[in-house]
């Protein structure tokens, strides 16, 4: 069973995105989003995120319209038109409450908030060059669909950062990585599970993945949680993970017992089913603060 550990030295021979575009002339097809450029400029990132929202055949989608729909609207967008628009940017945190009360999304303490989002273990399953894309799983993959949406915010300013990329990576659902053997890594091309993000002007991010499992790992059983990497310009990298407030595994998991790094994701039903919706706002410090660049 995959195993965590502080261990987050890079693996030799790791390829990245790009190097995989030059071997796999497909690998921008499809269910696979075009690898980061170089340095990305404001424009750039726009058409990034504009792009991920229209290129995912997504579950929720399905859930609303059916089949029959998506093919009749020609649908393919990430987000359901009442979830479109991103919080607005303010640097008053009760606004952004206010609009988390409206949307029935459960409010952070402001006492949590404005404080830095706690570290956690990298674990040795993180693969450099994910492809930026809106959806962590594959189209229609098993399990519960869950859509995890938030805010980047800075500690300093108290203002949304924005342009900062967030790697996010996961289990499945029966707790398996695409890779279980860091000696014996998976086609890398397939990035399984894994996704990069830029947020947006407003500091906002959105993703759609299905809730991972826990797993058995040395000796013990590891909630069910999804891996964030994060980093901006000006701030500190932060390594963290999220994990689900209710989860029974949660008091015996050492790394799981930060209460601002619990999710309480609520049921949304639409006409062709449900899917579970989730926030989860991040804090960043300045470099300085953390002594990582």
């Amino acid at each position: 069973m995959p195993a965590e550990d502080h261990a987050s030295a890079h693996r030799p021979g790791t390829a990245t995105g790009r190097e995989l575009e030059d071997r796999d002339p497909g690998h921008r097809s499809g269910w696979f989003a075009k690898t980061t450029p170089e340095k990305l400029t404001t424009a750039d990132e726009k058409t990034l995120l504009s792009e991920r929202r229209v290129t995912d055949l997504n579950r929720r989608d399905v859930l609303c319209q059916g089949l029959a729909g998506l093919a009749a609207a020609g649908s393919g967008s990430l987000l359901l038109a009442e979830e479109a628009a991103p919080t607005n940017a303010t640097p008053d945190l009760h606004n952004y409450q206010d609009f988390l009360d409206k949307k029935g999304i459960p409010q952070i303490a402001p006492a949590a908030v404005w404080k830095p989002t706690h570290p956690d273990i990298l674990g040795p399953f993180h693969v450099p060059g994910s492809p930026f894309r809106g959806k962590v799983t594959a189209p229609l993959a098993e399990g519960a669909t869950l859509v995890v949406r938030g805010r980047l915010w800075g500690f300093d300013t108290k203002k949304p950062v924005r342009n900062a990329v967030l790697d996010v990576w996961q289990a499945d659902h029966k707790g398996r990585y695409d890779m279980t053997n860091p000696r014996q890594p998976p086609k890398w091309h397939e990035f399984q599970n894994r996704i990069r993000l830029v947020t947006d002007e407003t500091g906002y991010y959105e993703y759609e993945t299905i809730r991972p499992a826990a797993y058995r790992a040395g000796g013990g059983v590891r909630p069910a949680h999804i891996h964030y990497m994060v980093q901006a310009p000006g701030y500190g990298r932060l390594i963290t993970q999220l994990y689900f407030k209710g989860d029974p595994y949660l008091a015996r998991d050492r790394w799981a017992r930060e209460s601002n790094l619990l999710i309480a994701p609520r049921e949304k039903k639409v006409p062709k089913g449900k899917y579970q919706l989730a926030t989860f706002d991040i804090v960043l410090a300045r470099a300085e603060q953390t002594g990582r660049n």
